[in-house]
């Protein structure tokens, strides 16, 4: 449990058509809430990010990037910054820029993960507006801490894949729309913490939060799960598969995760850049070929030259074969990413 003066904490998550709903959420907290507030908003590494300024602008709580070893506070919105994971350890916040999970930095899920073990039923884990189920294995981990669980309603939400992912995978609490989420939240902090298991240090739980902090103390021969025959699309490692109930989750022996829907994305874009890179090795061949079958036409010489022609005609076939099928549309998911920039 923490050390720090603090005993609620509030963690929200949201991606695409996120900046929306947070600012909707925070502009209903009251100043004097009893919790501390932290926000994860999927945003691509490179984005200039101005959430904290919008949420202040929505109300009344002060609204910060997240900075590491920073102590927790009460009524202070803390905010995920570009290209770190939001984590919280010993009652300190800390941002970490280790492995990506279901494909971006920062995730919901080492968040909620990480709440779930530091506050135990002393989190209220809130799941916004996303696509595909990043924040899934992070809620299924706050309930079974004993923590509050609110996922917006897939009807609500302008995207509905986060919250509907929530709902068929947890046995979340709440399913509301965004205008009762805050009033529930009240009432959460209002009500006396439940008890639960949530101070026990559960050792898986404590591993994969270690993975994503980068700690280097960790025996990284360790692994959760089994290994399951497939690799890691981002470092080519071997992924141990892990099962928690109706839940299938992916991790490298590095730290990389992925949710079983962010992995066939990840092996989508894989598939689509092997695609873009196999259409330029051949359109390459091809021209090279012509080049060297003008050169053998120049020096008369014909065998060589239709050797030459058929090789670069049976490139720019397969060429135009791999291009009808990029033509067809993206192989992978489209993207989540919300990018936070001025206006």
């Amino acid at each position: 449990m923490p050390e720090s003066p603090v005993t609620r904490v509030i963690v929200v998550g949201g991606s695409a058509g996120g900046v929306q709903a947070m600012s909707r959420l925070v502009s209903e907290l009251p100043r004097d809430i009893k919790a501390a507030i932290l926000m994860v908003l999927h945003i691509p590494h490179n984005a200039v990010s101005v959430m904290p300024a919008i949420l202040r602008r929505a109300g009344v709580l002060p609204a910060v990037h997240a900075a590491t070893r920073e102590p927790l506070r009460e009524g202070v919105v803390y905010v995920a910054p570009p290209d770190r994971h939001l984590l919280l350890r010993e009652g300190n916040v800390i941002t970490s820029f280790g492995p990506r999970e279901n494909g971006h930095r920062p995730a919901i899920d080492p968040l909620f993960r990480s709440a779930a073990e530091a506050f135990g039923a002393g989190v209220i884990g809130v799941l916004l507006t996303g696509n595909l189920d990043d924040g899934t294995a992070g809620m299924a981990a706050i309930k079974d801490h004993g923590g509050v669980t609110i996922v917006q309603d897939p009807e609500d939400a302008l995207y509905s894949g986060m919250p509907l992912s929530a709902i068929q995978n947890v046995s979340v609490d709440h399913v509301l729309p965004l205008d009762g989420i805050v009033p529930t939240i009240m009432k959460a902090l209002g009500d006396q913490v439940r008890s639960s298991n949530g101070d026990r240090t559960d050792e898986e739980l404590d591993i994969e939060i270690r993975k994503v902090q980068m700690d280097p103390t960790l025996d990284y021969e360790a692994q959760i799960g089994q290994p399951s025959g497939f690799t890691c699309p981002e470092c080519a490692g071997g992924l141990w598969e892990v099962k928690e109930g109706p839940l299938v989750r992916y991790r490298c022996r590095v730290g990389h995760a992925y949710s079983a829907d962010s992995l066939v994305s990840a092996y989508g874009s894989s598939v689509e850049a092997a695609l873009w890179a196999a259409l330029r090795s051949l359109e390459e061949n091809a021209s090279f070929s012509r080049r060297l079958a003008r050169r053998a036409d120049s020096m008369n010489q014909r065998i060589a030259l239709e050797r030459f022609e058929a090789q670069a005609a049976r490139a720019s076939e397969h060429a135009n074969t791999l291009r009808a099928i990029l033509a067809t549309g993206p192989v992978a998911a489209e993207s989540e990413h919300e990018v936070v920039a001025p206006d």
